[in-house]
């Protein structure tokens, strides 16, 4: 199989690729250092299988493997990880591969005979037991044949799109495969839902305005506006959320 090595201290990435070198039946295609370098490397180099650290400063594992998912063919994910027994309980009751360390040959072996994809549910799942944010810091588009990792502090609001859903950021704009309703579900503490296609972030909303005639809009900070956009009715709040947007904005 081809394998991606992640983890962001360069021993732990020796020491895995020495170890599967010396299988002599799997190949090291790439190692990544964070989140962000194995989402870009996994896309281009279309590994079988991910070794993930889960503790990574920035994207971390759990995060990680969120955006591997979103793949057209996603890679098998293999946790490596340094909790104790408890915490290891949780990943068998995933059936989530993981590798406990120091690595260790035979358990990395039958981790990687065994290796699990993994589904957003379990992967919730595990960020609750092991105490890790399960909201994510970035969504993730495809960008012709490759990831692209927005952080969600430079997205001013999402908004329905077809059968996707299209963010709008500081860059641009990009579709992803989330639904607006797993998105406002996930980051309802940031965003506001101002009609049924619009998800737009608390922070990033200067004030609301009475159009001419006379619907209700958000008006989005200077610094939030995508400048080759024209808002149009994307951003008029419907009578039915009315109250929640003017209640949200008043406890920021």
């Amino acid at each position: 199989m081809k394998v991606l090595i992640v983890d962001d201290e360069k021993p732990a990435r020796d020491r895995l690729r020495q170890l599967i070198d010396d299988f002599e039946i799997h190949e090291v295609v790439g190692e990544a250092a964070n989140g962000e370098e194995a989402v870009a490397m996994a896309s281009s180099l279309n590994p079988e299988v991910v070794l993930l650290d889960i503790r990574m400063p920035g994207v971390d594992g759990i995060e990680t493997a969120h955006h591997l998912n979103s793949m057209q063919q996603p890679p098998a994910v293999v946790f490596t990880t340094a909790y104790d027994e408890y915490a290891i309980d949780a990943f068998d009751a995933q059936a989530i591969g993981y590798v406990l360390k120091p690595i260790r040959r035979e358990r990395l072996e039958r981790a990687l005979e065994h290796a699990s994809r993994l589904t957003g549910a379990a992967l919730k799942e595990l960020a609750a037991e092991s105490r890790l944010e399960s909201q994510r810091n970035h969504v993730c588009a495809r960008v012709q044949d490759e990831l692209r990792l927005i952080p969600i502090s430079d997205i001013s609001f999402f908004s329905a799109d077809q059968k996707y859903v299209c963010v709008h950021h500081v860059s641009g704009q990009d579709l992803i495969d989330d639904s607006l309703k797993s998105l406002e579900q996930e980051f309802a503490t940031t965003f506001v839902r101002i009609h049924r296609g619009a998800l737009v972030a608390v922070d990033k909303i200067e004030k609301l305005e009475k159009s001419t005639d006379g619907r209700t809009c958000v008006i989005l900070r200077g610094d939030s506006r995508p400048d080759n956009r024209d808002a149009g009715d994307e951003l008029i709040v419907s009578r039915r959320h009315l109250a929640t947007v003017r209640r949200r904005l008043k406890g920021r």
